[in-house]
């Protein structure tokens, strides 16, 4: 068996949070995670609000650094974390934009300008292209962050609730680009609310107040999830 491109071994990830005028509060989003990632394999994360799933996906992407524990990447691989909003600018045009954010996601300037087209087709921008991003309504900005990161092949893509973004027309586009890519072997981490979002997943991962509730075959996983959640009572928070 090939090693696997992503390695977690007992990763924790603590940050603190202003909890008065005086103090600060420790909030341990994170708390003993071990998992692996191999190329090809779909991973989709659930978990209510603050489980940790988001904080697990930016500790992936090198966004964060794990408090504790270790993470080892197979040599030259890339991750990228899609975010419908990363690294555009309100000021910038959306053609300007649309190299920062490429630049942002570790394409060269180069071949940033080579796409330049395609990106703006897809999002349909026509003559917005030179408009600056902060005169753009809320579709606008959703379709150009996906066309960027649709653009960008890394070895590991993470997906952070995109799929509920946009009217229904987006969401039928962007979900239809995303499943091309994962047909055609794209390496992914999803967490997304979205009924069938994990029909393409080869393993899920319930997360729970920052640990591994339960883990395996996403239709198993997804049914023990429902049913936990259908038995919580309203006004609960995460982890009662």
């Amino acid at each position: 068996m090939p090693p696997p491109l992503i390695r977690l071994e007992n990763v924790a990830c603590s940050f603190y949070v202003r909890h008065n005028r005086l103090a600060m509060r420790r909030v341990d989003a994170l708390a003993d995670i071990s998992l692996s990632l191999g190329r090809g394999e779909i991973l989709g994360l659930v978990g209510h609000n603050g489980a940790g799933k988001s904080t697990l996906l930016q500790v992936l992407a090198g966004l964060l650094a794990p408090s504790r524990g270790k993470l080892t990447k197979a040599p030259g691989i890339t991750v990228s974390l899609l975010n419908l909003g990363l690294g555009l600018s309100p000021e910038l045009t959306g053609r300007e934009n649309i190299v920062l954010g490429a630049l942002y996601q570790g394409i060269s300037k180069k071949q940033a300008q080579a796409r330049l087209d395609k990106i703006i087709d897809f999002a349909e921008l026509g003559p917005w292209a030179d408009a600056p991003l902060k005169t753009y309504s809320t579709g606008m900005r959703l379709r150009l962050g996906f066309a960027i990161a649709m653009e960008i092949t890394p070895d590991i893509l993470l997906v952070d609730e995109v799929l509920g973004a946009g009217d229904a027309y987006f969401q039928k586009k962007s979900s239809s680009t995303l499943t091309e890519k994962m047909r055609a072997g794209q390496t992914c981490v999803l967490v997304s609310h979205s009924p069938g979002a994990f029909a393409y997943c080869t393993r899920l991962i319930w997360l729970h107040k920052g640990l591994i509730r339960m883990e395996g075959e996403p239709a198993t996983v997804e049914a023990a999830y429902a049913a936990w959640t259908a038995e919580r009572k309203p006004g609960t928070v995460e982890g009662e």
